[in-house]
């Protein structure tokens, strides 16, 4: 079981198999709460979502399609989990689209980092940079290059275009070469 893949994994819990489900959980949780943490910055909320989203991918399991990959169901999932936060976070009706979310989401100030010892980490800039891109660029960055997702995948989980997903990308990655040039 250890070498098995997600989608195998997937199909034993589907049959029943906890065992299956703990080691799936194990496996994809981390990158699932890493998601929320970047996106909120709380770890008590990314705690918090990340048993929301495995909450509902227990209640969907069966709407799974096996012929695709899981990783990006599981995103997809996730993704519909943030912005029902971010919805909240706003006071945003339900029924507000995702595009709507995003705005209101970039428009909103975000925390600066305060730590001086931390901030001269390189991680801890990095992390900096990416805390300043507006929140839709930000969820891109993270699945692409955290997650390694591809735009296409991306754009099925936002619910948005390849194209918007590849112009989020270029334009956060210029953000950052410039934000951070002098570590390239």
């Amino acid at each position: 079981m250890e070498d098995a893949s997600d989608e195998a994994l997937m199909t034993a819990y589907l049959h029943g198999d906890q065992a299956a489900f703990e080691k799936l959980f194990g496996r994809l949780a981390p990158s699932i709460h890493g998601f929320f943490l970047r996106a909120f910055g709380s770890r008590a909320l990314a705690d918090d979502l990340l048993q929301t989203t495995f909450l509902k991918v227990h209640r969907a399991r069966k709407q799974w399609n096996r012929d695709k990959k899981l990783r990006p169901w599981l995103f997809s999932i996730a993704a519909r989990v943030r912005l029902d936060e971010l919805r909240r976070k706003y006071g945003l009706r339900e029924d507000i689209g995702a595009e709507a979310v995003e705005e209101a989401a970039e428009k909103a100030p975000r925390p600066e980092t305060t730590d001086p010892a931390v901030a001269a980490d390189v991680k801890a800039r990095v992390h900096a940079a990416l805390e300043k891109l507006p929140e839709s660029q930000r969820v891109v960055v993270h699945l692409h290059r955290f997650e390694g997702l591809t735009f296409g995948e991306i754009a099925k989980i936002l619910g948005t275009s390849e194209g918007a997903v590849k112009l989020r990308a270029f334009r956060a990655y210029a953000e950052l070469r410039e934000e951070l040039g002098d570590l390239l």
